[in-house]
């Protein structure tokens, strides 16, 4: 029988700050903690956390604070006590989400004790930076930085083949495993009177085609190619309802470019949602999920969907596309609005077609957290006895 490990999961995002990989970090730590072993999330602190929600260990490190929508701590691990304190826990593995703070934090600690460290790479990072870094002696660094992280790790993980090429633009050129995300909500149907009730809240006639968004409110998730792609089919005659359900940094701005799109009663702002059963009601009630990013590594909500049977139209080609089968398992288009308004016209109104795929997803693409996490659980294993054979 192998052996119980402790792990320390390492993100930079836990809430109350919410996206992709916080949901990514309590998956992991919830199920190793109730199925596999024990695992404890270290993370920056953050003034608005409420960790006695959670039923496993929360170890916060110094942050700094800065007010904004999305609620993002910037980790500061410089202080010897913080080392310590982690070389104290007695970690066999520890497991950094993002190679930023807490990968540098991790990098510290080895310093001092050698413990082996799993990366997995998650985002495009290349994007922020190039997109948010002013000057090139200031990107210039952050690239640095970034590769000294994910070269320290004994492994490194994506979670599609396609996050590969972000890693070499970044300048890695080491090995790297695909280890997959998984999904939190169950595979079900959702019942015809939760589809009634959520139409009724929001005043959607019966046989309305419903799209949906689901994620957050930033530019570069492609959010205008859907609405010009809207307004398009709109100016066509086609009616439909789209609901947009998430927050962000840009969301204020993606209200007003809707408006002046001409879309203002045709799409349903839900705002954050946090409670995973209404998430999962929207899913259920929609007839298409849009998720024409090229910048997400994995795409969790594509999952989401497929858990309630609902197929998603996606960019060929990208990331969140990769394994799906257009017209099979998904729809697949070209980056562009007239391409996303096209394919749409094509298959709105065809619900038999829509219901085959969405119900080809839920059977074909659909991957559980417990059979992600129990995969990533046994490289563990792996992780520690490569470890072990080159540091003996």
């Amino acid at each position: 029988m192998e052996k119980h490990l402790k792990v320390g999961i390492g993100t930079d995002a836990f809430p109350p700050t919410t996206d992709g990989i916080s949901s990514v970090a309590q998956n992991y730590a919830s199920l190793i903690n109730n199925k596999l072993g024990e695992a404890v999330v270290i993370t920056p602190k953050n003034p608005n956390q409420l960790d006695y929600k959670y039923n496993y260990k929360i170890f916060r490190y110094k942050s700094w604070w800065i007010p904004s929508k999305e609620g993002y701590s910037i980790g500061w691990p410089f202080k010897d006590e913080l080392h310590q304190a982690i070389i104290d826990m007695n970690f066999d593995i520890l497991h950094s989400h993002a190679p930023l703070a807490t990968s540098y934090y991790f990098r510290r600690v080895t310093e001092k004790k050698k413990i082996p460290v799993v990366l997995t790479y998650h985002t495009k990072y290349e994007y922020d930076i190039d997109r948010r870094v002013p000057t090139k002696p200031a990107k210039e660094f952050a690239y640095h930085f970034l590769l000294n992280n994910i070269n320290a790790a004994d492994e490194v993980w994506v979670t599609s083949n396609g996050t590969s090429d972000s890693l070499r633009k970044i300048g890695y050129t080491g090995d790297y495993i695909v280890m997959p995300n998984g999904c939190d909500l169950p595979v079900m149907n959702v019942s015809e009177d939760d589809i009634s009730m959520i139409k009724r809240k929001h005043n959607v006639p019966e046989n309305m085609p419903i799209l949906l968004y689901s994620g957050r409110m930033i530019w570069y998730k492609n959010i205008k190619l859907i609405l010009d792609a809207c307004a398009k089919i709109k100016n066509d005659g086609k009616q439909f309802k789209l609901i947009m359900v998430g927050f962000g940094a840009d969301e204020n701005a993606i209200k007003r470019y809707a408006l002046k799109a001409g879309l203002k009663n045709d799409i349903i702002w839900t705002g954050k949602i946090l409670d995973r059963q209404e998430i999962q009601g929207y899913y259920g009630i929609s007839d298409i999920l849009l998720f024409p990013s090229v910048f997400d590594t994995n795409g969790l909500v594509v999952r989401e969907a497929a858990a309630c049977a609902t197929p998603s139209l996606l960019i060929r080609g990208s990331c969140a596309a990769e394994g799906i089968t257009d017209g099979v398992t998904g729809f697949l288009c070209m980056e562009s609005a007239h391409s996303i308004a096209a394919t749409l016209e094509k298959i709105m109104d065809n619900k038999q077609l829509i219901k085959k795929v969405g119900k080809k997803a839920q059977t074909d693409i659909y991957i559980s957290w417990d059979d992600a996490v129990k995969k990533a659980y046994d490289r563990y294993h792996t992780v520690i006895e490569n470890f072990n054979s080159k540091n003996t």
